[in-house]
């Protein structure tokens, strides 16, 4: 495939901003946009000066961690295991409306302590120019540990992201957006390990069944289904089996959301 004239102005933009860098310390979570970031610093940085960084966190799936280890094998990149324990913070674990804040604030922090090992090299996150339509308390992270965004800086924008991403053939082109599992947690209401690995659970089962983009929120003891629109009738199909095993998982009530998958749903009416 060839890249379009925009794409093409835009990864040139990419590669200036890389070879006027020392090094890159890229916070890695296995998204396509970390992805990208880290795969162009391994290529035009080399590696020993591509590093990349992901967090054993509570709220990070277990299969985006795996899938974040096999890329960095595939590409033969550097990368570093720290555990963030943002969990033990109240702060965070309260689910107050910056919840990301404190997040990134425990990675960022922790980021810090490893650029401590490779001097001059500038940490780097995969926000990218769409990302500031939503509401996202963590780039006020970014911000105050003057954490770079190439993606955003160049204007890069999502639909370009996947578009380069498979230009470079690089496997999670396609792969559906996973934000953490705290955000299938409404605000205000207490982000716990039993209720991350409930979510994990019934969203894993999901996926057994065939369904990739799933988010399975979480109201207490009511769980809340939600997959892209156009599967919603595949879904039905097996509606009483999956929610009878979703509620074995430890809801007492699991209901099917109608309106299909919305990115941000528990955003909605917020202002950044």
């Amino acid at each position: 495939m060839e890249l379009s004239k925009e794409t093409v102005a835009g990864l040139e933009k990419l590669k200036q901003w890389f070879d006027n860098r020392e090094g890159s310390i890229v916070a890695f979570s296995g998204g396509i946009d970390s992805s990208l970031v880290l795969y162009l610093a391994r290529v035009w940085q080399g590696k020993e000066r591509a590093i990349g960084v992901i967090s054993r966190s509570e709220s990070l799936k277990t299969r985006d961690f795996e899938l974040a280890q096999s890329f960095s094998r595939q590409f033969d990149i550097h990368m570093e295991v720290i555990v963030t324990r943002e969990l033990e913070d109240e702060r965070y674990n309260s689910n107050p409306l910056d919840r990301c804040y404190f997040c990134k604030e425990h990675l960022y922090s922790d980021l810090q302590i490893i650029a401590e090992k490779y001097p001059g090299f500038a940490v780097l996150n995969g926000n990218n120019a769409d990302d500031y339509g939503d509401y996202r308390p963590g780039m006020k992270a970014a911000d105050k540990y003057e954490v770079h965004a190439p993606l955003a800086e160049c204007r890069i924008t999502k639909t370009e992201i996947r578009e380069i991403a498979r230009y470079f053939k690089l496997p999670n082109w396609d792969k559906p957006a996973s934000p953490c599992l705290s955000s299938r947690i409404p605000y205000n209401h207490k982000i716990t390990r039993q209720k991350l690995d409930a979510i994990e659970q019934a969203e894993t089962l999901l996926n057994r069944f065939g369904f990739d983009d799933v988010r399975v929120r979480h109201y207490g003891d009511l769980g809340k289904i939600e997959v892209n629109k156009k599967d919603l009738p595949k879904l039905m199909e097996v509606k009483d089996t999956v929610i009878e095993q979703i509620r074995q998982i430890g809801f007492d009530q699991v209901v099917i959301d109608e309106e299909g998958l919305v990115s941000g749903k528990l955003n909605r009416g917020m202002v950044n």
